[in-house]
């Protein structure tokens, strides 16, 4: 191509195909380098002049979109340049190429380390309205600089013993060191809780026929940074945990005779030492020498504790930030068409995977909007197993990433590669990057390609029934059949009935796309869940055509937070009146066992409060609210059957002021249980004024809402949060409890029940077993009812209000 004007420009070696975008964060940026030891034929045949690779320089701007990169160029595949290629990438472009032989443009625009967040541009974050306050914020340079003033904690300084009397040298006599077993970690092996730098040094012999000979040292990976030293001469350092550290020995370093290996070991946080399960070895001409085993150590610096009272330091981490990276790294792209999108990502977010929902959603959406094409494909890779084995059934913020992941798949045009058999359980960044590759290939020749006959996705659950006290699951996406990789019973299936416990279950496979599972000790199973762990290694669940089946579960739910009841047919709040010690032994531990949440309204002078304060605070972690029902309970004694009223206690004698003191002052009281500034209030004995004024008005500021007593159910648009309607019960049987909530289920509305007793200490009591019936019911049906606090109700009809 030539370009003519006051000059000429030449352009040579244009090849005209299909470019994917590829972004995420470390498994993307990954490059073939790393892994050449696993895939030497690949790296020595890479010779695809029409496979080219863009890798974007790592830029962020937190201003606004960039027009171009300040530099870059495209590179072929071949031996030497391919290394710089991402691995997933090369395999996917090599796959796509082989197939169709027209020329693929791989667009690597990836950081390590970096959040979901900070790959969405502005118009994409129009349905959040917090993270657009940061992106503003974020404009402001004089907001942004002040965290560079920040003062940052000073070590106190302390020296390296190893390194002033140079236990590196060849000529170093040790004295006083001990032994420890490589591979592992210091922590395991008798140094508690130590940041800083430890030594490690052996002797070694090798072969006569290896002198003279540059031999390859592999010393698996290291936590955190490490210098290697041979014979007093350094061979290598790495100043992180992840890469491998893979050195090499020069041809003139070995001797006959002992040779002394030391490595000089930094870490800051957590464990610190040599990770398990890596290659640990010197290698030449195909012999090896073993380096596991034990070495000698000798502390040369611990760090000590800093006390920053709270101060950050570093500034403002950028690249973490909404938008930077999308402005710096992705928009320079867009003048280009893109055939699609591939994704790679999720590490960063698994501390909080519940937000990874919405943001993933928005993530495709504003990659179709900003290239103008609602439909081109967008393929994730799943996160892989990681972290270490547990053998029984648990919570997993990893599986949760995951589901969130593979819930893209409601949008059309999308799909998820599945991972979970590809990981290493001690690196995040596992090795097997070609079946990455080949398996986004496949989603690419269906939804890019059009080859919509070929099966790209493992099974995917389709439906759930029970019957005899079993789960029959049907899947799709079976290909021609279910099947067990290795023949074996399908591992990592556990069930559970409404509470919510889960144990391993059996399994069998009953036809080419149903399964059973089951436990004989869970009489009326529920839920199930598959390969819900960090690490399910050894998944077994695959079909026909060898991919494997996703991580999911049947207890989770979304819900639709701007439609009535969040989307369900009606709400149920469960409220507790006079903090009474029933309420904590009965109720609150059956709420516990049924995961539901209740609201107890405190009465601050109560005995049932005061003598148990930290079981109550307990309760708040738990998720129950503690609302406010004064300190001293006052009713107002001059209205019909009141004369229980106590006279200090009379609402009628008390100034307006009076209660409003005391409703504040409870409020205090209660923020420090539970820490909490926002909660609800309950009238007492339903009354609502003081001095004939209504309190309420003056006290909106300080409380989310407030509920009455009144029975009668309300319609979301009927709903005053500050005067809500209850029901109080007193001797109802379940099945009449019940019926109160089928009736709010026929005619979608909001049912606040009000209990005092719960089998006994009140004289308005309803019984254990009346009790236990309804929360089975609300239980069984929560996926119809929407079950919360009164705090979270009121909070929902304002939104609803807003909306």
């Amino acid at each position: 191509m030539v370009l003519k004007g006051k000059n000429e420009v030449r352009i040579k070696n244009i090849a005209l195909g299909d470019v994917w975008l590829c972004s995420g964060q470390s498994n993307m940026v990954l490059p073939m380098e790393r892994v050449k030891e696993k895939y030497p034929v690949d790296i020595a045949s890479a010779n695809y002049p029409d496979i080219r690779n863009f890798f974007a320089q790592t830029l962020t701007d937190l201003n606004g979109p960039k027009d171009d990169f300040p530099q870059g160029q495209w590179k072929t595949a071949n031996p030497k340049d391919v290394l710089t290629f991402g691995a997933v990438t090369y395999f996917f472009a090599r796959e796509i190429y082989e197939k169709y032989k027209m020329p693929i443009g791989i667009i690597n625009s990836s950081v390590g380390g970096t959040p979901i967040e900070a790959w969405i541009s502005e118009g994409g974050y129009k349905n959040f309205g917090d993270i657009q306050k940061i992106i503003a914020q974020n404009k402001d340079t004089v907001y942004v600089n002040s965290f560079n003033r920040r003062p940052i904690p000073i070590r106190p300084t302390v020296r390296d013993l190893g390194t002033i009397e140079h236990w590196e040298s060849a000529d170093y006599q040790p004295k006083g060191w001990r032994n420890f077993n490589i591979p592992g970690f210091w922590e395991d092996q008798g140094l508690k809780d130590l940041n800083g730098i430890v030594w490690f040094r052996r002797e070694f012999e090798v072969p006569q026929s290896w002198i003279g000979k540059s031999i390859k040292l592999f010393m698996g990976r290291i936590v955190d940074a490490d210098e290697m030293y041979v014979n007093g001469k350094k061979v290598g350092n790495i100043t992180c945990q992840y890469p491998p550290r893979r050195y090499e020995i020069p041809s003139d370093l070995l001797k006959l005779g002992k040779n002394t290996f030391v490595v000089r070991v930094t870490n800051t946080a957590g464990k610190g030492g040599f990770v398990p399960d890596k290659p640990y070895i010197m290698t030449v001409n195909g012999e090896e020498i073993d380096l596991k085993g034990t070495w000698q150590y000798k502390i040369g610096e611990v760090y000590q504790p800093i006390n920053s009272d709270g101060i950050g330091g570093g500034g403002l981490v950028r690249q973490n930030q909404p938008t930077a990276l999308y402005n710096a790294m992705i928009a320079p792209v867009l003048p280009m068409k893109v055939k699609g999108f591939l994704w790679y990502q999720g590490e960063s977010n698994t501390a909080n995977p519940e937000p990874y929902d919405a943001f993933m959603s928005a993530l495709i959406n504003d990659c179709r909007r900003l290239w103008n094409d609602p439909k081109l494909p967008f393929l994730g890779v799943q996160l892989a197993n990681f972290q270490d084995l547990n053998y029984t059934p648990t919570e997993s913020n990893w599986a949760r990433l995951r589901e969130a992941q593979s819930k893209a798949l409601t949008l059309p045009n999308t799909a998820v590669t599945v991972t979970i058999d590809l990981g290493e359980w001690n690196d995040i960044h596992p090795l097997n990057k070609k079946d990455i590759g080949k398996r986004l290939a496949l989603s690419a020749q269906n939804l890019g390609y059009g080859e919509k006959e070929l099966v790209y996705s493992g099974p995917t659950l389709k439906l759930q029934r029970i019957e005899n006290g079993k789960i029959v699951l049907t899947f799709n996406n079976v290909a021609e059949g279910i099947t067990s990789k290795d023949g074996e019973e399908l591992r990592w299936f556990a069930v559970a009935d409404y509470d919510q416990n889960f144990v391993w279950a059996k399994t069998k496979i009953v036809g080419k796309d149903v399964i059973e599972v089951w436990n004989e000790a869970v009489k009326s199973p529920k839920y199930v869940r598959y390969a819900w762990q960090d690490n399910p290694e050894g998944v077994n669940f695959y079909n026909s055509v060898n991919l494997p089946a996703s991580s999911f579960r049947t207890d989770g739910e979304t819900l639709d937070e701007i439609k009535p009841w969040k989307g369900k047919k009606c709400a149920v709040v469960l409220t507790y009146d006079d903090a009474l010690n029933v309420h904590l032994d009965h109720a609150i531990s059956l709420l516990d066992s049924l995961n539901l949440k209740g609201t107890f309204y405190i009465a601050g002078s109560f005995p049932g409060f005061k003598n148990r304060i930290n079981e109550w605070k307990q309760a708040a972690e738990r998720g129950h609210e503690l609302g406010n029902h004064t300190l001293f309970h006052p009713c107002d004694a001059s209205l019909p059957g009141r004369s229980w009223v106590k006279p200090e206690n009379d609402l009628s004698k008390y100034t307006y002021k009076r209660i409003i003191d005391e409703i504040r002052m409870t409020n205090t009281l209660l923020e420090s249980v539970d820490g909490k500034k926002l909660r609800t209030f309950a009238f007492t004995c339903g009354d609502t004024k003081v001095e004939g004024i209504e309190f309420m008005n003056d006290l909106k500021k300080d409380l989310a809402g407030a509920r009455a007593v009144r029975a009668r159910m309300q319609k979301s648009e009927e709903i005053n949060p500050y005067d809500f309607d209850s029901y109080v019960n007193n001797g109802e049987t379940g099945e009449q409890l019940i019926k109160l909530v089928k009736q709010a289920q026929s005619e979608g509305k909001l049912l606040v029940f009000l209990f005092h007793g719960v089998g006994g200490e009140h004289s308005l009591n309803v019984s254990l077993p009346a009790h236990r019936e309804l929360l089975r019911y609300l239980k069984e049906n929560e996926k119809e009812i929407y079950i919360d606090t009164m705090l979270n109700v009121a909070e929902h009809s304002k939104v609803l209000k807003n909306k």
